[in-house]
């Protein structure tokens, strides 16, 4: 596979193992509130859920690792496809700019992949 590819596949691992610092142990701490714009009172109270979805993150992040250190092309592809869709309900659901931060990155890396 191509460096670019590469480069790309490990950048989108990069973010969503970001996600799960922020969502796992940043929720309710200035960073995460300032970065979900968010009160205390809210972080708190969604605070669970937000690890939840921190661990998902995590998985995404590994299933991209697992790709590059494998070499297997299909198992990036997936797991880029899961980061897409994710970040497209998220755009959809909750904030439009998921779809830049989550969405475009892994598309672009999906490109890089394919063309490799």
């Amino acid at each position: 596979m191509s460096v670019l590819a590469t480069t790309l596949v490990l950048l989108v691992a990069l973010l969503h193992l970001y996600f799960l610092v922020l969502e796992m142990f940043l929720w309710t701490r200035p960073l995460g509130l300032k970065v979900f714009r968010q009160s205390p009172e809210k972080a708190e109270q969604s605070k669970v859920l937000a690890a939840n979805q921190g661990l998902y993150n995590g998985f995404l992040a590994a299933g991209l690792i697992y790709g590059v250190a494998t070499g297997s092309r299909e198992f990036e592809l997936f797991f880029l496809a899961c980061v897409v869709i994710a970040g497209m309900y998220g755009a959809a659901t909750v904030n439009r700019r998921i779809f830049f931060v989550q969405t475009v990155p892994a598309l672009l890396a999906m490109a890089a992949v394919l063309a490799a």
